[in-house]
């Protein structure tokens, strides 16, 4: 097919004046790794700061320093906190250090930066799960696992040194067929020569299994209400409701324990949302930033 001459324009044809296409491509990759490992060191650094504030924030006292919900929502925060200013500063370089673009619209300059921005918050997203994912998960975990030690060192101690002294005077309580054995030998009318140590263990050894049913039984109740009686000298009556009392005590602390699983639940998957969403933002601000840093050095 013959060239077409450009009128007015001797020697000039029209195939000499379509665009040649450039050779490179859009995405700037040096400028992008750049600003990806300066986000994911910015992340690091503000992760290592939140830890050493929510560390300040507990206290081993009752009462004193921040709650569980508080902590939780504390950490949130600074989770989003976290992916917008390292997203805002590695868009930002990357924006700044990319090659000028010359002979582009300016929306293509745009799409191209936002496109960049938007590569750079997904490097260092991948660059954080590969590389970081350790020291992150130790820092984190550190004080996370400092936070429960701080919030439930004491209960705990006491819990296993009642745990420790009741296997000492039970002896074979923590054997589940402890219950049943023990039905084998039941008297009608236990006396009060029966040693204290097996009587505990034996009441042990009956509420642990109301636990495991889901309640103490009726023909239990009385008989624990028998050795109650028989240990302490009380009427019947009362001791059928100190054994009713004990009872009550006994299921409100399992409610109370359901509830604080439910709520370490919830919290970690509030938690799992909040992180989510902080990282589809932190995507938009490198995006933005990037398309920002562009066009000051575009400009400058």
């Amino acid at each position: 097919m013959p060239d077409t001459p450009v009128a007015g324009a001797p020697g000039l044809y029209a195939e000499n004046l379509r665009p040649a296409e450039a050779s490179t491509s859009g995405v700037a990759w040096p400028a992008i790794i750049g600003g990806a490992f300066a986000a994911a060191a910015l992340s690091l650094i503000l992760m290592a700061l939140g830890s050493g504030l929510g560390l300040a924030s507990v206290s081993p006292w009752s009462g004193s320093g921040a709650s569980a919900t508080t902590f939780t929502v504390m950490t949130a925060i600074w989770l989003i906190v976290i992916q917008w200013l390292a997203s805002a500063v590695g868009g930002y370089v990357t924006g700044r250090l990319r090659t000028k673009w010359v002979g582009l619209h300016t929306h293509e300059v745009f799409f191209r930066d936002t496109a960049n921005g938007f590569l750079t918050w997904a490097t260092a997203s991948v660059i954080g799960a590969a590389f970081l994912a350790s020291a992150a998960s130790s820092v984190v975990g550190g004080t996370a696992h400092t936070v429960a030690q701080v919030a439930s060192g004491a209960a705990a101690g006491a819990s296993q040194a009642a745990g420790q002294s009741a296997t000492r005077q039970a002896g074979d309580s923590g054997d589940p067929m402890g219950y049943f054995v023990d039905s084998l030998y039941r008297s009608d009318h236990p006396g009060a020569s029966t040693a204290a140590g097996d009587v505990q263990a034996e009441s042990r050894r009956i509420l642990v299994n109301g636990v495991r049913s889901g309640g103490v039984p009726a023909p239990d109740k009385a008989y624990l209400a028998q050795l109650v009686s028989a240990r302490t000298g009380l009427s019947q009556a009362d001791a059928e409701k100190r054994v009713d009392a004990v009872i009550a005590q006994e299921n409100a602390a399992e409610v109370k324990a359901a509830q604080a699983a439910d709520a370490a639940r919830k919290a970690a998957s509030y938690l799992s949302i909040f992180m989510a969403l902080s990282m589809l933002v932190g995507a938009f601000i490198a995006c933005a930033a990037a398309a920002l840093g562009g066009q000051q050095r575009d400009e400058y």
